[in-house]
């Protein structure tokens, strides 16, 4: 029974690792979700713009996660 807990444990660590990167990433999609489609911009930027803002995510959690050690 500890293996599967161990099992488990790891897991959910590989994807709710940061509880505050999952958050951002959460609220970005929210966020992107609810306003690009309102927005007048060209079709092929949506796509961009989405991506950018995971990216910026994605360093900014990295940088943290270096300053933590």
């Amino acid at each position: 029974m500890s293996l599967l807990r161990t099992i488990w444990d790891e897991l959910l660590s590989v994807f709710v690792d940061d509880a505050r990167f999952a958050g951002a990433i959460v609220v970005w999609l929210a966020a992107c979700w609810l306003v690009l489609p309102r927005l007048p911009l060209p079709a092929p930027l949506l796509p961009l713009i989405l991506f950018a803002g995971l990216l910026a995510i994605l360093i900014e959690g990295a940088r943290h996660r270096a300053r933590r050690g």
